[in-house]
């Protein structure tokens, strides 16, 4: 897998499990969705920065969904 796809995708995943964390957890139910969307997305972020080390850094993130989707509209 891309590594800019593997970054791009565990960012979007991680962003879009902490509303489901929240909701859980205002609700009184246990975040099991969430913890596990958190997991996979951490997984695929150390993915991404363990296969190009020192290329990834948090200002860096913009630029790989611009690459992705170039890539994409190529």
């Amino acid at each position: 897998m891309n590594t800019d796809l593997s970054l791009v995708l565990g960012t979007v995943l991680l962003v879009l499990s902490i509303p489901s964390a929240v909701g859980a957890y205002s609700d009184g139910r246990p975040p099991r969705v969430a913890a596990f969307a958190i997991l996979v997305a951490t997984i695929l972020i150390v993915l991404a920065a363990s296969e190009a080390p020192g290329r990834f850094r948090l200002t860096d993130i913009p630029d790989a969904f611009i690459r992705l989707i170039g890539a994409w509209l190529r």
